[in-house]
């Protein structure tokens, strides 16, 4: 791992699902230990980008680099290696309802990591207690709350301690304090193991508090039309989509969890 290299750099990306083209001409690059996040409104392609940046899906054109290698030229043994380096934490969880929350975290161990039963409980057992879900290793996903079920999806996603952590619409479905306290564990991950973290979210509190940079995808354009840090973008936004995205909680009397002054990125109390 070279660390003077970006972990992720995104050039000439063109995605598209047969003739119909999403987005082209994405170049950005993800800064290593920063949270970086995909914005853009409902259709824009956000979810898409992601797929492409996990592998998921390939380019229509252009290319993602992992560490300076291209994710999707690569032969299945260099795609395995690059993805056992990546965390992902889905909008449901993604958790196995028939797993209790310990068996889920303990998938990846168990598959990848040649570590003995023993030693597997105990990364476990960490796991689950830095999301704070000490004491329910034994409970099933249907047992808990949907933010429980966020924070142990996170556990498992953290499981094989990722270079790069993904996350797609984290706070989608939860209400304003559980979303709170999920960005505030985000930005403990950054800050306690200095993981990279990749972000898709439309949630404008989320955004201004966590994010070091975003980039907005114009649904309009087709293309990305705005990179750079959401404080900086609000106060000198390059387009009038940009503006009207990262102000629209005041044009439509959103509620107080989606007004972007009310809780600015900054340091863990």
């Amino acid at each position: 791992m070279d660390m003077d290299r970006p972990p992720v750099e995104v050039k000439g990306l063109t995605m598209a699902y047969g003739p119909l083209v999403v987005m082209q001409d994405l170049t950005f690059q993800v800064e290593r230990g920063e949270v970086f996040v995909i914005m853009g409104g409902s259709g824009s392609g956000k979810s898409t980008l992601l797929k492409h940046l996990i592998g998921l899906k390939k380019p229509a054109a252009g290319a993602i680099l992992f560490d300076g290698e291209d994710f999707g030229e690569a032969n299945d043994k260099a795609r395995k290696a690059i993805l056992r380096r990546m965390g992902v934490l889905y909008q449901n969880g993604a958790l196995w309802s028939g797993l209790t929350l310990a068996e889920n975290v303990a998938l990846p161990l168990e598959e990848y990591s040649g570590l003995d039963s023993e030693a597997i409980d105990e990364i476990v057992s960490l796991k689950l207690a830095l999301v704070g879900l000490r004491g329910f290793e034994s409970f099933y996903p249907s047992e808990i709350s949907g933010g429980m079920r966020k924070r142990a999806g996170l556990a498992r996603a953290t499981a094989m301690d990722p270079e790069v952590l993904f996350f797609d619409e984290p706070s989608s479905g939860l209400d304003p304090i559980t979303a709170s306290r999920l960005d505030d564990l985000i930005l403990q991950l950054r800050s306690s193991f200095g993981t990279t973290i990749v972000v898709v979210s439309h949630d404008l509190a989320s955004i201004f508090a966590i994010a070091d940079r975003a980039v907005f995808l114009d649904i309009k354009e087709k293309t990305m039309t705005a990179l750079g840090s959401p404080a900086e973008l609000l106060e000198n936004p390059p387009t009038d989509e940009v503006h009207r995205f990262l102000t629209r909680s005041s044009a439509i009397g959103g509620s107080p969890r989606s007004q972007p002054s009310i809780r600015m990125k900054g340091p863990l109390p």
